[in-house]
């Protein structure tokens, strides 16, 4: 039986700090993709592993002292190593720099705070944690191959991550190994481990409603033949410059038809289950891609095909396409000769003269058995 590995390094926390564990996650995934918030954000996770020691020491009651204040604290009461306070300083004064100065911060800075990261954990853990716990070796953290998380999406899940831990520590001020902490912990709210593009960015709102947003789609164009019953209201709220990409819409939804005449809240309604299914749509589309690497893909709402060589090079005449004179013809007016001029999206293709979506879909279907007789051939 094969024996998962662990998703992120820091894993060996979660017995003492759930949310120490997560942010710990949070920079490990952010070192390759922005050593800028890397760094910066190191500050925090480090400087709350000294707010947890000076909690245990009872040295002070004040959570509001700096970063260097808790290192000069600590370092006279004669509880920091020498190399332990020269790491400290470093992921302070590194990650001050990339918080306020404009420079290109490069991955051997990140990666040199991420060991001194590494050996501040180890001491902590030795000193404060349990005693049978196991410190891993250091390991640098492997280069990402699948797509990376987004930067403002690193960010939101650092914001997320770091809250939760400022607000463990201001619980919890003396170390306990009570059943019902035990309890809360098990069950603390965490950004998930999920693929890059995943992470919910913004939440829009309808009544009593509410959907999220992944941050792949942050400022995805709403492309009007998408929503079936909802094109002709979009389109008359991008001709208001609103609704044309995800990041205009507003957080609420209510009272989006005043932006245009004729339409009422029923529009909204209906706009928001049709937006609902869309974003459902993407991330099975984003999955599918991600799982497929290098194919090609034509859509037409949740199904899909795949767009072998055999199947591109086929022509868009009426002999191989009988039935849909009129969208073939139009297609052959621009150029589209073969299949493989065909867009991505098909519902694209509703956009000429007297082409509806019946069309289309007569169209996706014979592509389907085109390409079920390529592969009996």
């Amino acid at each position: 039986m094969e024996i998962e590995q662990p998703s992120y390094f820091y894993h060996f926390l979660e017995p003492i700090s759930k949310e120490l564990a997560f942010v710990a996650r949070e920079l490990e995934n952010s070192i390759f993709n922005s050593p800028r918030t890397m760094l910066t954000h190191a500050r925090t996770f480090v400087e709350n592993i000294l707010q947890k020691v000076i909690q245990e020491e009872k040295l002070s009651e004040n959570q509001r002292i700096g970063f260097l204040e808790k290192i000069d604290l600590l370092n006279k009461s004669e509880l920091l190593p020498p190399e332990i306070r020269n790491d400290l300083h470093f992921v302070r004064k590194v990650g001050n720099e990339a918080a306020h100065e404009p420079r290109m911060f490069r991955y051997s800075e990140a990666l040199s705070s991420w060991e001194s990261i590494y050996r501040i954990v180890k001491w902590y853990v030795e000193v404060y944690g349990p005693v049978s716990m196991a410190i891993p070796g250091y390991q640098d953290p492997s280069t990402q191959i699948n797509p990376s998380y987004g930067i403002v999406e690193i960010q939101e899940r650092l914001k997320a991550v770091e809250e939760l831990l400022v607000s463990s520590l201001g619980k919890t001020k003396e170390k306990s190994e009570s059943r019902e902490e035990e309890e809360v912990a098990a069950t603390i709210s965490v950004p998930e481990s999920i693929s890059p593009g995943l992470s919910s960015i913004r939440t829009i709102t309808y009544k009593d409603q509410q959907v999220n947003i992944p941050y792949f789609l942050r400022d995805a164009f709403l492309l009007p033949q998408r929503f079936e019953k909802s094109d002709i209201f979009l389109i008359r709220l991008g001709a208001e410059q609103q609704a044309r990409i995800m990041s205009e819409l507003p957080n609420n939804l209510e009272g989006l038809h005043r932006y245009v005449k004729r339409f009422n809240e029923k529009h909204e309604e209906v706009l928001f289950e049709e937006l609902k299914q869309f974003i459902q749509e993407e991330k099975d589309r984003r999955k599918l891609m991600l799982e497929r690497p290098g194919e090609l893909f034509f859509f037409f709402k949740e199904d899909y095909i795949v767009v072998t060589e055999e199947l591109s090079k086929i022509e868009l005449n009426t002999e191989e396409f009988p039935g849909i004179p009129n969208l073939l013809t139009q297609l052959n007016e621009d150029q589209m000769t073969r299949v493989e001029h065909l867009p991505k999206e098909l519902v694209i293709l509703g956009k000429y003269k007297g082409v509806g979506v019946t069309t289309v879909e007569k169209l996706f279907k014979q592509l389907k058995e085109k390409q079920k007789e390529k592969v009996h051939i």
